[in-house]
């Protein structure tokens, strides 16, 4: 993979502030990163009264988040859960978000993000200007192919999670005309224009292709500004209140993945080469804390429209989870617990219905590796030891005749017995994914210490820090813990820590 050692590049060790000769800017809270947790952080520290000035790596706003699909991972009974017909509470919300994000979650970061779920999205709506178009998007896929509003994106009406915990769709997407997925003109564009536009609104001051480096701090510790480079040249930036670290994973660091995420070694995705780390170790240069830097998003490239309709058999030909929960969920344990290794089973006449569908991954859909007339001769052609596709298919048939998966859970709608002439796809390899791990945050985006206290001056939002995932994953969840605890980082850095 491209990918850089921020470390290198110049030090990263913390600057006494009296080595400070000239501020070349200053401002009351100092935002680093212009991404989702940036703008939100601008705008909530702007609306608290602050003089804010954002510092962005490139030469324009939008980050990662920009070219995101755009889910923002809300419920609780938001306005648009409510008009699609969908009830939600905010301990059921609670409940699936402990339950598909762990193990080893922040509790209390989770039930403030789910308490403030509704008012979260009054807040972007109604005060920042997002739009959302009351419609459901209820076909597999990994987002709407088109601007409906609402789609469920993190398995929650899939097993083990549907049998004990009520479901409620969380995914909420802007609207965007002629949107293009997986582009500029995602669904994340129209969650970050108006971001931004509220931001200029509001008095946000922004600098661009401004390059954080190092953290300023005084005699007692406190952060007091950074210092970056723009245009080649070194300049000093003060933070009267506090400064915001907002800039991004560490998806794209060789040396911080093999460290602590290995396993997405050579396997960056829905990342920006920006995502370097830097925040997280000019943080840490001061006694930072960590937490959950093994942690992952991973994606799976298939369609979903495709794999729900077959079954999913690992490199022994055995089934390992069910195919119609959340896709990522079907990534991390490819990955994670099958040597990245996946097979798409299917029958010929489920393969061409799956063709025809509405899908907003087209480019995922594969033609089959292997065609046989029977399980056995397809066993044969991949390589598998004799009997052992066999078993799983006759396993599975054996209850889809009565529209059942006692091995799984899946869902009767999608049961359907595997039939000839039958094929396989080979989708081994086929993961990516950003880590989930950074700094240990408190629940008002303090930084913390390695002792468990504030780190003065410093707050931080979005993916430089470990926020609500802690292992698993749903889709908006990046988005909304960004925006949710970048807009408390902008409020707790503007009333000065």
């Amino acid at each position: 993979m491209t990918s850089t050692d921020s470390t290198t590049e110049s030090p990263i060790r913390p600057i006494p502030e009296a080595q400070v000769s000239e501020w070349d800017y200053e401002a009351d809270v100092v935002v680093a990163g212009f991404g989702v947790a940036g703008a939100a952080a601008a705008v909530g520290a702007a609306q608290a009264g602050a003089d804010v000035l954002v510092l962005e790596r490139t030469g324009g706003w939008g980050g990662a988040a920009a070219m995101a699909g755009g889910f923002i991972y809300m419920g609780g009974g938001t306005p648009l859960q409510k008009a699609c017909g969908f009830d939600d509470t905010v301990d059921n919300m609670k409940a699936f978000m402990k339950a598909a994000l762990g193990p080893g979650v922040d509790e209390a970061k989770i039930d403030l993000y789910c308490e403030g779920s509704v008012d979260h999205y009054h807040w972007l709506a109604d005060d920042c200007g997002v739009p959302f178009k009351e419609s459901f998007w209820g076909e597999p896929g990994w987002e709407p192919p088109d601007d409906d509003g609402l789609q469920y994106t993190g398995g929650e009406n899939a097993a083990p999670f549907n049998s004990v915990i009520p479901p409620a769709p969380r995914g909420h997407v802007p609207q965007m005309k002629d949107k293009h997925v997986s582009s500029e003109k995602g669904g994340g564009y129209m969650l970050m224009k108006p971001l931004t536009d509220k931001a200029a609104a509001l008095g946000v001051r922004s600098e661009y292709d401004m390059r954080v480096q190092t953290l300023i701090v005084d005699t007692d510790g406190r952060v007091v500004g950074v210092q970056a480079k723009q245009y080649g040249k070194t300049v000093s930036v003060r933070a009267l209140k506090g400064v915001v670290l907002a800039t991004g994973s560490f998806a794209y660091n060789k040396t911080m993945v093999e460290s602590y995420a290995p396993r997405l070694i050579n396997r960056p995705a829905a990342s920006i080469e920006e995502h370097d780390g830097r925040a997280i170790r000019m943080a840490q240069a001061i006694g930072a804390d960590l937490a959950h830097m093994d942690a992952a998003e991973v994606a799976f490239f298939s369609d979903p429209q495709m794999f729900i309709r077959g079954i999913l058999v690992n490199g022994r030909g055995q089934r390992f989870i069910n195919e119609d929960t959340y896709p990522g969920r079907v990534g991390q344990a490819v990955l994670f617990e099958n040597l990245n290794e996946a097979f798409l089973v299917i029958d010929e006449a489920s393969y061409e219905v799956a063709m025809t569908t509405q899908t907003s991954t087209p480019q995922l859909r594969r033609r089959p590796t292997w065609v046989a007339e029977t399980v056995e001769e397809l066993e044969s052609d991949m390589g598998l030891p004799a009997g052992a596709l066999q078993s799983t298919v006759e396993l599975y048939n054996r209850h889809a005749v009565n529209g059942e998966d006692p091995l799984l859970g899946k869902k009767t709608e999608w049961v359907k017995p595997i039939g000839t002439p039958i094929a396989a796809i080979d989708l081994r390899g086929m993961t990516g994914g950003f880590t989930l791990g950074g700094l240990r945050t408190s629940t008002a985006s303090e930084v913390l210490h390695v002792s468990g206290q504030q780190i003065p001056g410093l707050f931080a939002a979005g993916r430089c820090t470990a926020g609500v995932c802690a292992g698993g994953y749903a889709s908006g969840a990046s988005l909304g813990d960004g925006s949710f605890f970048g807009r408390r980082a902008g409020q707790s850095a503007a009333n000065g820590g």
